[in-house]
């Protein structure tokens, strides 16, 4: 096997637009109103939430490397708007009724991207198409179709079974049975993305910093490598680098996962794979594979790789083991034939941050004024834009409509249990304002759903 021609180097959506200019570091003691940890998707998204609601927030994102350098510049391009967690684990917390507004409210998360993609200009490569998940064996199209029984049971009527006829007939990957076919996803390069969303936050008012590193934080406080911050309230938005702050080594595992690209394809090729119709792809085997077709004509094939390395440790800027880039190509050699002869152009990773239960958190704490976000188990664009904008709402608890739900159940740092004061449907996508009072802080496990007071 060739090694790809780069490895590593942050990655391949870096290597096609160039990586950024990087932003001066904090330059010694501040304060602001909200200081935010990390300026990945959850980050960002939370920043352009806030200003959205109080333009007079003073608004500090601090990165240790440069907005977009982790997960949010390195995943797979899906922005799908689906439900990637168990929706029991949800219902034990929850209501039937909840857990179906927060479904719809995550496939509402598209329209919402696209929404502020258009409005802000953000050139993302964006493109609507649908998302197939082939299945190459019989126990795959038994997975295949109890996969689609259970999402539509929960609402997700948008989710279907296709034959391997119409399924070939958008893609020709060998061996196809039958697939799950969603609609109303879309396509994205990610860097793009992420760039164009920090450009708009700064353009708002948002002060970010780069190369700067938090050492220890508290409430009221942020100390970092370059000076302290003194602030009223502290978002932790840091996914699958949480493991790297002090005292948050075993809060979430930073898994690994990996992917490379191809050169660009010529039409003969293209001719025999098909795939016209760009849609985001995936299979159903156990170790699963997800793909796109880039705006160029290259193929992405992502996998989890090496999943873990030992002591919580992070990979070195992106750069893949040989044994992942191996298990990759084998991968786009055996679902794309056509595409054997094409060279590897770039092979890299990136960890994202997974719970002990595989189910999201946001949290907020009114005592310290302290919240976080995280442990998205690599479900990507939709949920961080969910959570992003939950963050807003819980540390300043502005009133404005925003594309979430309500309805959850929540645990209380006390144990107690409190559920939504709004309508409890979720269709109309408002909140209300965060705990207040002598409440010891509020965990919501499994939702972004908004808490209503005691």
């Amino acid at each position: 096997m060739t090694q790809p021609a780069r490895l590593g180097d942050v990655s391949f959506w870096y290597a096609d637009i160039g990586l950024p200019d990087r932003r001066p570091a904090l330059a010694g003691d501040t304060a602001c109103d909200v200081c935010i940890i990390g300026a990945g998707y959850t980050g960002l998204w939370a920043a352009y939430y806030l200003k959205q609601a109080d333009p007079s927030l003073d608004i500090l994102v601090v990165e240790r490397e440069f907005a977009g350098f982790g997960a949010s510049g390195r995943n797979g391009g899906w922005l799908s708007g689906g439900f990637a967690w168990s929706h029991e684990k949800y219902l034990a917390q929850s209501s039937e009724s909840a857990v179906r507004a927060m479904v719809q409210a995550m496939n509402g998360t598209v329209d919402e991207v696209i929404r502020v993609a258009e409005a802000e200009a953000i050139d993302a490569d964006i493109l609507r198409t649908d998302e197939l998940m082939v299945a190459t064996t019989p126990a795959q199209l038994a997975r295949a179709e109890a996969e689609v029984a259970h999402r539509r049971h929960w609402g997700e009527l948008r989710a279907h079974m296709i034959g391997a006829g119409q399924s070939r007939s958008r893609v020709d990957i060998p061996g196809t049975l039958g697939a799950m076919l969603v609609e109303g996803v879309a396509r994205v390069q990610p860097a793009k993305l992420v760039r164009g969303l920090a450009r708009v936050v700064q353009a708002m008012g948002v002060r970010i910093v780069e190369g700067t590193g938090v050492t220890e934080f508290g409430a009221g406080e942020v100390l970092t490598d370059k000076g302290r911050i003194e602030a009223r309230t502290i978002l932790r938005c840091t996914e699958g680098f949480t493991a790297t702050l002090p005292g948050l080594r075993r809060e979430w595992l930073p898994m690994n996962s990996a992917q490379i690209v191809t050169e660009p394809l010529g039409d003969d090729v293209w001719s025999k794979i098909g795939w016209q119709g760009h849609e985001i792809l995936g299979d159903f085997a156990n170790a699963y594979c997800y793909c796109q077709r880039t705006r160029e004509g290259r193929i992405t094939v992502g996998a989890r790789g090496v999943p873990y390395r030992f002591g919580s440790a992070i990979d070195e800027n992106g750069t893949p083991d040989a044994e992942t880039v191996r298990r990759l190509t084998a991968i786009l050699h055996r679902h794309f034939p056509a595409a054997r002869g094409a060279r590897i152009d770039h092979g890299w990773c990136g960890v994202l941050g997974v719970p002990r239960d595989w189910c999201a958190t946001v949290g907020f704490d009114p005592a310290t004024r302290i919240g976080w976000a995280g442990a998205m188990s690599g479900s990507g664009f939709r949920p961080r834009t969910c959570r992003g904008a939950r963050c807003a709402i819980w540390c300043w608890g502005a009133r404005q409509s925003l594309p979430l739900c309500h309805g959850s159940t929540a645990v209380c740092g006390n144990g107690s249990r409190s559920r939504c004061a709004g309508s409890g449907c979720g269709a109309c996508m408002r909140f209300t304002p965060p705990p207040t009072g002598p409440r010891r802080g509020v965990v919501l496990r499994h939702g972004w759903h908004v808490l209503a007071t005691d």
